[in-house]
């Protein structure tokens, strides 16, 4: 078995190694392809204008190793795209590698609302190519593409010599991606000169792409009849072909330390209204969780009270809840002796509670935001960690807000070692636990957006002139909002908090995804519906990052799966346009 993704750049160190692969594979299938254009791969994913198209690179690959590749060109303008390569490595033809990467390529162009696909491919007719071994080849390679409709273009001159002493010229390839339209002479003339022009124009000169421009007459352009199949094999349509699916990471263990009291709205409801609206979207795939050591707690979290979390929440009697009641001026070198008063040393509030369970649902939401940062290392675009408990109130040695260990501070630890990282707090309450764990680091940028503290828990933390110290001055950015705030408003302030994200030039984004910003939430005073969420997603996903999300609040379970589920189309869509 093996799995198809896509490769936008090389930042990742997984990318640049799938890149170096396919230029493996590129020097020893395709001697003719000029070695700078197999050096510049990795600068063409980067930059779309350096062929003028945009380049789009998928691979199949097993356990790390590159088994074949497309390379796909969009043209956004003229609605088309051309697939410039697609090979399984040597020796490892004939085993599904290459259907299934055109399947995936018919549903990009698809998804790119592109009018067709176009390729190359060599000619299977004794009199254009007296190859014998080669017209074998070329034979099978346009039987395979027969059976989705893609057949080559005739009544034209493309397959006309540029060079005196060139020979086997290939044809030019129509899949019209089962969209039923015939091939529109003006549209195929412009295809066919953006195609000369801009790949083969070290070699076309300008009168020879004027000639073979305007040999195209036929109206509609002429396709050649299905030589190996009397008609369409059935096939899956491009429309439904299942594209990069988010990583979905759940925290099965959620529940098992909910206490129920009146009033209490961190409840494992609020998991179970979004997963109802996700998991019929299709865009899902369910990862399970691993378990991960706890040095990756302990790298943000100081030992003592990691420890102190185990130790009494493993004491606590079953079906019995410790509140934290005495909060002393915290002196680091005498903390109170009993364990029922030290609670108050490391909780900033009364609420928060601790039983026997606390601890093993807090680590465990750690695993699943690891297992999701995992996803994102290994090449996969988007990952969501859906877990409850929160984490985003937990600081270094302080835990509250319903939240004991910091999930997304946690996992964006992990991150920064291989590259910035730039976390993105949107949830309707300050993001102190991220502020004070980074607050001296400059490789982890920390933006958050919330109610001012003025009036929004945790009210000590979240002040616009709170921007770092040290190394870290500069990359704590708050964003601390009026308590009446609609969706235009809040876009506003979430495009300025973006720029510093880009100007940071993160290699990871990490979304600390709150729900709780949504009009009527109990914990909340904004007035966000599920068209705001959707936007807000969008522009998160413009920024062209690879993408954590992790779940905070949110406790209007009314309207908490409908916002989620717009957050994420919104998201996926603006991945799809960066």
């Amino acid at each position: 078995m093996f799995s198809i993704r896509r490769i936008h750049d090389d930042v990742l160190p997984v990318n640049k190694e799938a890149i170096r692969q396919v230029q493996e594979i590129l020097r020893a299938r395709f001697s003719a392809v000029r070695p700078e254009d197999i050096d510049q791969l990795a600068e063409k994913l980067r930059n779309p204008f350096k062929q003028r198209f945009r380049t789009i690179l998928f691979v199949a690959e097993r356990h790390s190793k590159v088994l074949g590749f497309a390379l796909l060109m969009h043209e956004p303008e003229l609605h088309f795209c051309y697939l410039d390569f697609i090979a399984s490595a040597k020796g490892l033809t004939g085993r599904g590698i290459g259907g299934a990467l055109y399947e995936r390529v018919r549903r990009e162009a698809f998804a790119l609302h592109s009018l067709g696909l176009f390729f190359e491919c060599l000619p299977d007719e004794p009199d254009k190519c007296n190859d014998p071994v080669l017209l074998k080849e070329n034979a099978a390679r346009i039987r395979f593409y027969e059976r989705y409709g893609a057949l080559p273009v005739i009544g034209n001159d493309y397959q006309t010599p540029v060079r005196p002493n060139d020979v086997c010229i290939p044809y030019l390839m129509f899949d019209g991606l089962d969209r039923g339209a015939p091939l529109r002479r003006e549209f195929a003339r412009k295809v066919v000169r953006t195609i000369l022009e801009r790949k083969y124009g070290y070699l076309c000169p300008p009168e020879y792409v004027e000639k073979v421009v305007n040999s195209f007459r036929d109206e509609p352009v002429r396709l050649r009849e299905p030589k190996y199949t009397k008609k369409t094999v059935p096939h899956t349509p491009a429309s439904r072909i299942a594209g990069e699916l988010v990583g979905l990471v759940v925290n099965e263990k959620h529940d098992i330390h909910h206490i129920r009291e009146r009033g209490y709205v961190e409840s494992p409801v609020r998991i179970k209204s979004i997963l109802s609206e996700l998991e019929p979207m299709g865009l899902f795939e369910k990862i399970d969780a691993r378990n991960y050591s706890d040095r990756h707690i302990l790298a943000v979290h100081d030992a003592e009270f990691v420890e102190y979390l185990r130790t009494v929440c493993a004491g606590v009697n079953e079906g019995k809840s410790l509140y934290p009641y005495v909060f002393p001026i915290r002196n680091a070198t005498r903390p109170p002796k009993e364990l029922s008063v030290l609670a108050g040393y490391y909780c900033i509030d009364t609420f928060t509670p601790l039983n026997r369970n606390a601890f093993l649902a807090a680590k465990r939401a750690v695993d699943c935001a690891m297992r999701a940062a995992d996803l994102v290392l290994g090449g996969r675009r988007l990952a969501y960690a859906l877990i409850r408990p929160p984490g985003h109130h937990a600081e270094r040695r302080c835990f509250g807000g319903f939240c004991y260990f910091n999930n997304s501070a946690i996992a964006a630890n992990y991150l920064s070692v291989q590259g910035r990282v730039a976390i993105v707090d949107i949830d309707y309450h300050h993001g102190n636990g991220q502020q004070d764990i980074f607050y001296h680091r400059n490789d982890v940028l920390t933006v958050s957006l919330h109610g001012h503290p003025n009036f929004a828990y945790p009210y000590f933390t979240g002040f616009e002139d709170e921007r770092g110290e040290g190394e870290g001055e500069g990359f704590n950015w708050n964003f601390a909002l009026p308590e009446d705030q609609d969706g235009p408003q809040y876009r506003k302030a979430l495009a300025a908090a973006l720029q510093n994200v880009v100007d940071f030039g993160p290699s990871v984004l990490v979304v600390a995804l709150g729900l709780d910003t949504a009009r009527g939430d109990p914990t909340g005073t904004w007035l966000l519906t599920a068209k705001d969420f959707h936007a807000n997603g969008r522009m998160l996903g413009e920024l062209g990052l690879p993408i954590l999300v992790v779940q905070e609040g949110g406790y209007r379970t009314r309207t908490l799966g409908v916002n989620a589920r717009h957050f994420f189309e919104g998201l996926v869509a603006g991945m799809q346009r960066s």
